[in-house]
């Protein structure tokens, strides 16, 4: 059995639902057994792992298409589409993520020898970056979620494969992408202090050159680093975020589409109305509904 295939087994056997969090701080298994249409979700900063099925992941107007053996490295929160486009009940779609936690990988850069601790490439700062999983990172994933039948290793045994794991990550073809999210003055890590503020304060009115002043930069400079980490302006980034957290709302809370479209920074019902919908394809009353009802079924 090939590393991936018993990767892909260990998923298979403990992945009980679409989304499975797990007793290992940090670590989701994901499992679909047919092709999901696209769902707007935020990614954190996280190593993204397919091993079964394949998935399509829409961030601005970049699509990332990730199939067996394929990884996904996310660096920034980012607001995406996800959709399954192939997973049958014979060989559903598969995948883990496992948080990236940027004090961590800081401390292990701290513990590298000289010889190892290359600089952060200035001029690859991305959100989303995609690659092939190569053996050196699927021993560590292997051995890491192995330890789901290992109830009582795990808090002891994690840490240290984690740690492993994030070593062979900066070894790869990554290296230089992830030594950014642990630097304090690289430019990933200025923007992800301005994404951080935006996911904060998202219904709050938003002034560029405040973001721009917190991110250390000018307005032009922060506009074109923001573009480029994120393929978004900072104006579309607070959109996503407000048009993703009044759908939640839509299924939490008992509320009307105008009340919630003010409630997520929205001064104009028809402004809200005309954003959801583009990006959604459906108005947010219409949504709402929907989203009730197919929510009282699985109730029911």
């Amino acid at each position: 059995m090939t590393a991936i295939e018993e990767l892909r087994a260990r998923i298979d056997r403990h992945a009980g639902a679409p989304r499975q969090e797990t007793p290992i701080d940090g670590v989701t298994l994901f499992r679909q057994a047919q092709p999901r249409p696209g769902v707007a979700t935020m990614y954190r900063p996280s190593l993204c792992i397919v091993v079964g099925g394949r998935k399509e992941v829409v961030l601005g107007d970049q699509i990332f298409e990730l199939d067996e053996g394929r990884c996904l490295i996310v660096t920034v929160e980012v607001p995406v589409t996800g959709c399954v486009v192939a997973a049958t009940s014979a060989a559903p779609y598969l995948g883990l993520t496992v948080d990236l936690n940027p004090s961590r990988i800081a401390e292990l850069l701290l513990s590298l020898p000289p010889s190892a601790q290359r600089s952060p490439d200035p001029g690859q700062s991305v959100a989303v970056s995609t690659g092939v999983l190569d053996q050196a990172v699927l021993d560590p994933l292997n051995r890491l979620v192995g330890l789901l039948d290992e109830p009582d290793a795990a808090p002891v045994l994690a840490p240290l494969i984690e740690r492993e794991l994030y070593y062979r990550l900066l070894s790869g073809e990554h290296g230089r992408l992830l030594r950014q999210v642990a630097t304090a003055d690289s430019r990933l890590t200025q923007i992800a202090a301005a994404t951080a503020w935006i996911c904060e304060h998202y219904a709050e009115p938003m002034r560029i050159d405040d973001l721009a002043r917190r991110s250390a930069m000018s307005v032009t400079s922060f506009h074109r680093h923001f573009k480029a980490v994120t393929m978004l302006t900072p104006v579309e980034y607070r959109t996503r975020i407000r048009l993703q957290e009044a759908r939640r709302l839509m299924l939490v809370e008992d509320s009307d589409a105008t009340s919630i479209g003010i409630a997520v920074g929205y001064d104009s019902p028809s402004q809200f109305s005309r954003e959801y919908r583009r990006a959604f394809g459906i108005a947010p009353a219409a949504d709402a509904a929907r989203i009730r009802a197919e929510a009282s079924g699985r109730a029911a």
